[in-house]
């Protein structure tokens, strides 16, 4: 019958515009708006991809910072006058009830207000209490607790500023005031930070704080579980590591004469006040050198030796 859809032979549509298989439709609609072949990094399945992950999630669990597990408490007229002299940061100055004002105290009081620092007056109880029972004259001031770069970020400073890496070392200086002079020449001879180990070792007290005279807030300082194993990380990276002692390889004139070992990038470690440098520790440097000195003085302190060292550098650096 005329105008029948169901006459003999029509064909039976699947779905609006859609040809049937066997036409090249599906296999034109399964390529279209796919567009360019995404790069090797893109590709879920593909090695560029991989790495890519696993240098992202290396960089996210690495630490940028170690924090000292609670604030550093100076104590006494002095340590608070000549911390605030210095610049340290100070989150507050504290003051014990009925304490005498006398032109040690005045002189604090005038600092902190130069720097806009909160002044507390407490009971001498509690300042006895948040002290620790330190002599503090009835003068304290808060330090907050210091904040440590991770140790590959000394190497990071350097790259930025276009220059040959500069790290000094501590091995096992125990001294906060030694730490607090190392820090202070480190800083001012173009150093790009300090690295301490983690245990058995000085750390950012309110003692080295003073010492350093601030230069602590300027220059990040790093710490580590292992500092031999660092050190070799150092290397790895293409430092040389040379150690401080008195039957050195070498002598300091020798490591900073033209074309030598000082104008790369290098990691001067430092030992120990007693002892020196331990033994893996030594056996890890490239070389070990030692300064000349004149008399019967057999070897000089932490910090004076860093500071020497340093200095000798930086003029053959410059």
């Amino acid at each position: 019958m005329a105008g029948n859809s169901q006459r003999k032979g029509a064909i039976k549509k699947t779905g609006k515009g859609n040809p049937t298989a066997g036409s090249g439709g599906r296999v034109r609609r399964g390529l279209e708006g796919r567009g360019p072949t995404p790069k090797a990094k893109d590709r879920p399945y593909h090695q560029a991809h991989k790495a890519a992950k696993r240098s992202e999630r290396d960089k996210s669990a690495r630490p940028k910072r170690r924090t000292t597990a609670e604030a550093e408490w100076a104590a006494g007229r002095n340590s608070v006058v000549e911390l605030l002299q210095a610049g340290v940061p100070v989150t507050g100055v504290y003051v014990a009830e009925g304490t005498e004002r006398d032109g040690r105290m005045r002189e604090a009081f005038k600092l902190a207000a130069e720097q806009g620092l909160t002044l507390l007056e407490v009971t001498r109880n509690e300042m006895d209490r948040m002290t620790g029972g330190a002599v503090h004259q009835g003068l304290a001031a808060r330090l907050p607790a210091y904040e440590y770069a991770h140790a590959d970020d000394l190497l990071e400073r350097a790259a930025e500023a276009k220059e040959p890496a500069l790290v000094v070392a501590l091995d096992s200086v125990t001294d906060p005031r030694n730490l607090g002079a190392v820090v202070r020449s480190a800083a001012g001879f173009g150093a790009h930070g300090v690295l301490i180990p983690e245990r058995r070792a000085a750390g950012m007290t309110a003692s080295a704080w003073k010492t350093s005279a601030g230069a602590a807030a300027r220059l990040p300082i790093a710490q580590t579980v292992n500092l031999t194993r660092q050190l070799k990380a150092y290397q790895d990276a293409g430092c040389m590591v040379v150690g401080l002692a008195a039957d050195g390889d070498i002598s300091l004139p020798e490591l900073v004469a033209p074309g030598g070992l000082a104008e790369g990038p290098l990691v001067v470690v430092v030992g120990s006040e007693g002892k020196g440098l331990g033994r893996l520790v030594a056996e890890t440097c490239d070389q070990i050198v030692s300064i000349p000195m004149a008399g019967q003085l057999e070897s000089l302190n932490a910090g004076v030796a860093a500071s020497v060292a340093l200095y000798a550098i930086s003029q053959a650096r410059s």
